[in-house]
Order: structure tokens, then C-alpha cells, then sequence
């Protein structure tokens, strides 16, 4: 062996995400990428969209930064450029995953594909717990090695189970939640306490075909599309600012249960894309819409 000393394994740069959302104006550009440069940090990509409707301008960052660098002082160093500009702003390491909840009642195909997803890294989340008001799932969701939780709700125990969710969410630091045909309403102060940390999916025939058996409905009217729509969850029952959408064309010769194969399939796709570009922080709020640096 030699006796010549090794060098020392170089730490690899660190990985962040900055997010900026404001009034539009001339300069935030360059205040950002001088900041940056300005703190030894690299810019690996950005995005951004000034939307000319609202006045707004938006921004996605991803930067590396080598040590003595670390997100308390680049979140401490960045706030009065963030309020220069009044912007609404957020720094995340990008290499840390995302801690998310759940939530299921009778109908598994998007929870199991999520758990999936999750479980080959294909997603950049930790999932936290499973939240179901049924245990159908209970050994699915035990096969991946996550907890599951079975919150019952009644009418007269739905605000007692709300807020045992909301416990949960707040003791294991849960950033989303997801629900994966999750089938009871949350309350306005429910979806007030979790704006913009809660994403749905739901089949896009809504409000066409609203009530039990919506692709039954879509096959009597003689729909092409199956659809699927992801948004985040709002006090307006399904009319949140939508994330992702996935269609699929059909003929006259598919079934009513062949159209309900499909919508599942298209659920899963638009869910899991959404749920991927959150936790990424690749989706910013513009009002009832969303920008979505995909």
C-alpha cells in the first residue's frame, strides 16, 4: 500500500429550488442571477412567465452552491431582495423529498400507483402515512412499509376526524396531501388551513356528468374523451386551480366498463404527474390558475 496520503472525497455541490412569485417589473431578473452569482451559487436552470392578464411574474430557479453555503443563510440573505420586489418567494434543498399524506376510501387504483411510483423513486416523496375512512387498503398499503391510519367519518364525527387528520399532518411535518379518490367532502376550514397543500383528481366530466356512475352517463351520451383533471383543493367543490390534465380518445365500440378501465388509467397519469411537479415546486398559484414549470 502506498504511504502517500489520499486525498480527501470532494463534497458535492448542494442542490436548491428558488420560487418567486410578484408584481411584474423590470430588474427581477437580474437582481435574482446577481444574488446568486453575487452568494458563489450556479445556476443549473430557470424558468420564468410574465403574465401579462395579471400583472404577475413568475420564477423557477434550480441552483448549486458549494459549502459553507446552506438554506438558512440563503433564505436569511435572500429576504430583502424578496422584499424589494414584495415578492411571495420560497427556497427548498432539492435533493430533500417531500413528505405527503394520502388519503383513500373504496377506489385503489391511484393510491397503488402512487405507492409504486414512490417505492422505485420515480417520485420525490416520502409518504408519510396512508389516511383512509375505510381499511380496505390496510394490507396494500402495509406491503410497501407504510403506515396506514383509518380515520372513520360520520356525519357526526367529521369535524373530530378533520382535525385528528390535521394532528397528523402537523406532527409528521407533512408538506401535501394528496387525496387518491379519497370520497368525502372536506370542509371549508379544512381546505382554508391546507390551501394550496392538497391536491385532488377527479374524472373531467364534471359538472357534465355529475352523481353515482359518471362514465356510465359519459358512454350513454356518447363521449370520444375519457379525461381526468388534477388541481389543488379549494372550498368550490372541484373547481381548484387545475395542475394537470390527461385525455384518452374512444370509440363507439368500448364499453361502459372498458371506459371506466380507461379513466382509471388516465387518473393515475394525471395524479401522479401533478403530485411529481408539487413537490418538485415546479407549480406556483396565479390567482384560480396555475403556472407550471414542467
Amino acid at each position: 500500500m502506498s504511504d502517500h496520503p489520499q486525498p480527501e472525497a470532494q463534497a458535492r455541490p448542494q442542490q436548491f429550488v428558488l420560487t418567486v412569485s410578484c408584481p411584474d417589473k423590470q430588474g427581477i431578473v437580474h437582481a435574482v442571477s446577481s444574488y446568486l452569482f453575487m452568494t458563489g451559487c450556479n445556476i443549473e436552470d430557470s424558468q420564468q412567465f410574465g403574465d401579462r392578464a395579471t400583472g404577475l411574474f413568475f420564477m423557477r430557479v434550480h441552483f448549486e452552491a458549494e459549502a459553507p453555503v446552506t438554506l438558512e443563510k440563503l433564505r436569511a440573505s435572500f429576504a430583502a431582495i424578496g422584499d424589494s420586489f414584495r415578492m411571495d418567494w420560497q427556497i427548498h434543498r432539492s435533493d430533500q423529498r417531500m413528505r405527503i399524506v394520502l388519503m383513500v376510501s373504496k377506489f385503489g387504483h391511484c393510491l397503488n400507483d402512487l405507492l409504486f411510483r414512490s417505492s422505485i423513486g420515480a417520485l420525490p416523496v416520502e409518504i408519510a402515512a396512508v389516511v383512509s375512512n375505510h381499511t380496505d387498503f390496510a394490507e396494500l398499503v402495509g406491503s410497501y412499509d407504510v403506515p396506514f391510519v383509518h380515520i372513520p367519518v360520520t356525519k357526526d364525527t367529521k369535524a373530530a376526524a378533520e382535525a385528528e387528520l390535521l394532528e397528523l399532518v402537523r406532527s409528521e411535518n407533512v408538506e401535501l396531501v394528496v387525496l387518491a379518490r379519497y370520497m368525502q367532502v372536506l370542509s371549508d376550514t379544512l381546505c382554508k388551513e391546507l390551501s394550496g397543500r392538497i391536491i385532488n383528481i377527479h374524472h373531467s366530466f364534471l359538472p357534465s356528468f355529475k352523481g353515482a356512475k359518471p362514465y356510465h352517463q359519459a358512454h350513454a351520451r356518447g363521449v370520444k374523451l375519457i379525461g381526468a383533471t388534477a388541481h389543488y383543493v379549494t372550498a368550490d367543490l372541484d373547481e381548484g386551480p387545475i395542475i394537470e390534465q390527461e385525455v384518452e380518445r374512444v370509440g363507439h365500440e368500448v364499453t361502459p366498463d372498458q371506459l371506466v378501465a380507461i379513466g382509471r388509467d388516465v387518473e393515475c397519469q394525471a395524479l401522479a404527474r401533478a403530485v411529481k411537479w408539487h413537490s418538485e415546486h415546479r407549480v406556483l398559484l396565479n390567482g384560480a390558475r396555475t403556472v407550471v414549470f414542467a
